[in-house]
């Protein structure tokens, strides 16, 4: 029989959610491309009687399985190859700098800045980021054998080793990562559908968000010359386009209450298997009757997306501009490097990161520390801005760093070294892919026997690894909390009300662009409609994210969970009113259409300027058949949430 905690004993909340693991699948590919590119090399260099030379390759490979997260084969080069010449640069200043004191302090606390400032451009550039000062770290603190540019040539073709790995299927496999993306986007429309008017519907169109942003992403934001010369991403591009009314149909189907019938799921079911099998002939749907505006709706956008999805050839003119076409790869990294030198955030968070190596480079050039590069080592990788809170990384890493000890101390005791340190990478390196989806904690305990293994290799001190690791682990998660969490109250502060105030200030603009006097572009009302609902997706990871903060910062967030569901409704209702209107319906007035957007903007003001929620009167009245009445009753029912006492 189980026994129950005592209350004084029952853990937090928010350790709770820190440390229970995720649900993803595990990637079988990534999990043997890490055992050979991670294995080989440290074989290669036992073969030559090099196992230095073997154990950097080894560690670049480390860093290309980190970053071997992405389906497309496009992707994986932008992925594993950008990063992996920011490592080479990283690893080479590093080294020039070995052994030169204060040099060195101020050398590695730049490449900090740096890193910092470039992390905050995107997924590619914060892991190049990441791996230009972890590297630069490694070189400033560890002797490297043979000439300068063996070390960097080492790494550097370990990572690039894991990018041949991965990109072999590529010439019997190409268009189908893609494909199966935008399918696996249509499959979450039809359970959209299937949850209309049931309420799973609010998890099923959250779960449609996530789908096509990272479709469209995998597409088109990622684009580097293409611009509509590939037939076969211009295709899958219409067909994504193709599914956007259909999800524009569902808030107006759901606000009937009543499920679709089954027909209408299925049917896009049918759809999506034509979009991964790659078929082009006739598609027959079996559609019921619509009977009246959101039905019409409905079978109008099913019909669309079937004649898109059958079309053998589509014209490149008709969507390239649908959501936003990428400018060519030269502009994007120009505007981008423009927008970090002048962005106050990057700086921010730039400034933030070169404070706790610095302060890290400067402790362990006072204090004796064996392995003193492991601590900027950790605060690199706890102060990541895209990673999460500062705070659960910091807990999780120490976890983790101790959990992948207790391995590392079994491996380093029992196994001799030399040959049998291939079988052991073999059965450690593909942990990593394997449990990095789960969770940080659970990454940090994959990759710390890796890299205890590789240095004892490099530096032949066995066991005697285990307590350094421990205790300089400590040290960056402690100076990460203190210099890089404590020191900055915005990081501390949920950011969820200012994010809140802007979803809320762009739905006022929709209404104004679906239902105002000045005509809009439709492909821009489509931009702004995904655009919100974006945003309302990375509103709910930031309020995920201030969960798992320690009290007052947990007990805020959750306080703004009920507007946070409140605003989502009043995107889906904006939505659905327009829906209706272009299949039947009448118009709202001007005065109805005015009265809202003040309200909203109203709402977003207060959310702005409110630190607690509180109860706003509203009266907002209208024709009790407008289209816009369930707007005015999602704006009432947002304006009158009170946050607990």
């Amino acid at each position: 029989m189980s026994r129950e905690f005592p209350i004084g004993l029952t853990p937090p909340d928010w350790l709770v959610r820190n440390l229970q693991p995720q649900q993803a699948p595990v990637n079988r590919a990534a999990v043997a491309r890490a055992a050979i590119a991670m294995a080989l090399p440290l074989a290669v260099g036992l073969a030559v009687d090099e196992a230095a030379y073997g154990a950097l390759a080894s560690m670049g490979a480390l860093s290309g399985v980190i970053g071997d997260t992405a389906d497309a084969y496009r992707m994986r080069i932008l992925n594993i190859a950008i990063p992996q010449l920011f490592g080479a640069v990283g690893v080479t200043l590093g080294s020039l700098v070995y052994g030169q004191g204060w040099l060195a302090v101020a050398v590695v606390t730049g490449i900090a800045l740096v890193s910092g400032m470039i992390s905050t451009i995107g997924a590619v550039a914060s892991v190049s980021g990441l791996l230009l000062l972890l590297n630069s770290v490694v070189g400033a603190g560890l002797p490297m054998p043979g000439e300068w540019w063996l070390a960097p040539l080492l790494m550097t073709g370990g990572g690039l080793l894991v990018l041949v790995l991965a990109l072999l299927a590529w010439p019997l496999r190409s268009g189908v990562p893609e494909r199966a993306a935008v399918a696996v986007s249509y499959r979450t429309v039809a359970d959209l559908l299937t949850a209309c008017g049931t309420p799973d519907y609010a998890e099923a169109r959250q779960a449609v968000t996530q789908s096509l942003n990272q479709s469209y992403d995998l597409i088109l934001a990622r684009r580097a010359r293409h611009h509509g010369r590939s037939p076969e991403l211009t295709r899958l591009l219409a067909q994504l386009n193709a599914i956007t009314p259909v999800v524009e149909a569902a808030p107006a189907a759901h606000l009937t209450g009543r499920p679709l019938p089954p027909e209408v799921p299925e049917a896009v079911r049918h759809l999506a298997q034509a979009v991964e099998t790659g078929y082009t002939g006739p598609i027959g749907l079996r559609l019921p009757v619509a009977v009246n505006e959101t039905t019409r709706a409905v079978d109008h956008a099913l019909r669309h997306a079937a004649e898109v999805v059958a079309a053998p050839d589509v014209d490149p003119r008709a969507v390239a501009d649908r959501l936003g076409r990428p400018a060519a790869l030269r502009v994007r990294a120009a505007r981008a490097t423009r927008n970090v030198a002048l962005s106050a955030a990057s700086w921010r968070y730039g400034l933030r990161l070169a404070l706790c190596i610095g302060v890290a480079q400067v402790l362990v050039s006072i204090v004796p520390v064996p392995r003193s590069y492991w601590v900027a080592l950790t605060i690199t990788f706890v102060l990541k801005p895209d990673f999460g809170s500062v705070f659960s990384r910091a807990l999780l890493r120490a976890l983790g760093t101790v959990a992948g000890l207790v391995i590392a101390a079994a491996v380093l005791s029992q196994v001799p070294r030399g040959w049998w340190d291939v079988p052991v990478m073999l059965v450690l390196a593909p942990l990593i892919p394997a449990l990095t989806p789960r969770g940080y904690g659970y990454q940090t305990a994959a990759i710390t026997p890796v890299i205890l293994l590789l240095s004892d290799v490099l530096n032949h001190q066995g066991t005697g690894l285990l307590m350094p690791r421990l205790v300089d682990s400590l040290m960056g998660c402690g100076i990460a909390l203190v210099a890089g969490y404590l020191l900055w109250p915005e990081s501390w502060h949920t950011r969820v009300g200012d994010r809140l105030a802007d979803a809320v200030s762009d739905t006022a603009r929709y209404v104004e662009s679906a239902f105002g006097t000045e005509p809009v572009d439709p492909p821009a009302r489509a931009r702004m409609r995904r655009g919100l609902y974006r945003d309302l997706s990375v509103i709910r990871t930031e309020f995920q994210r201030a969960l798992t903060e320690p009290p007052p910062t947990g007990r805020r967030a959750a306080a703004w969970w009920p507007l946070v569901v409140a605003v989502e409704r009043i995107v889906d209702a904006t939505t659905a009113a327009r829906v209706r209107t272009k299949h039947g319906a009448p118009l709202p007035s001007d005065a109805e259409v005015t009265q809202v957007v003040l309200q909203l903007r109203e709402l977003a003001e207060g959310v702005r300027e409110a630190e607690t929620l509180y109860t706003v009167r509203t009266d907002l009245t209208g024709p009790a058949g407008s289209v816009l009445e369930p707007l005015r009753q999602e704006v009432a029912a947002a304006r009158a949430i009170a946050s607990p006492r």
